[in-house]
């Protein structure tokens, strides 16, 4: 029942920018986190941002910070990832997640995405 869906992946060239959404439905808890992943190839899957459903708090990891915003859209419980200026090191899968609590640690999230491939080109 529990759907996260992910759009928006694609390939960008090395200072170019890409929007990622994620539709979230079924959830069963009111309230709290959505939070964005990644992993690139022979890499750990790693935290990228999260946000409050609740208040709309924003948390991100330093690699990104300045250059990527989550975001959410109240109406339809969508959460967008702008993600400017990007590199080549930014190349990955990336993963929406919820969780009841917020946690940079991918095993305190419950439900997931099916994840949308970032590749970012020189």
């Amino acid at each position: 029942q529990v759907r996260l869906v992910e759009s928006g992946g694609g390939l960008v060239q090395d200072g170019g920018s890409l929007r990622l959404s994620c539709a979230p439905s079924g959830l069963r808890f009111s309230g709290g986190y959505m939070a964005w992943f990644r992993q690139a190839s022979g890499k750990e899957r790693e935290f990228v941002a999260a946000i409050s459903r609740t208040t709309g708090s924003t948390n991100y990891a330093s690699s990104v910070k300045g250059r990527f915003t989550i975001s959410r859209d109240g109406a339809e419980n969508v959460v967008n990832l702008h993600m400017n200026s990007l590199k080549a090191e930014d190349t990955a899968v990336y993963y929406c997640a919820a969780g009841v609590l917020y946690s940079t640690n991918q095993r305190m999230y419950d439900y997931w995405g099916q994840g949308t491939q970032v590749t970012v080109s020189s």
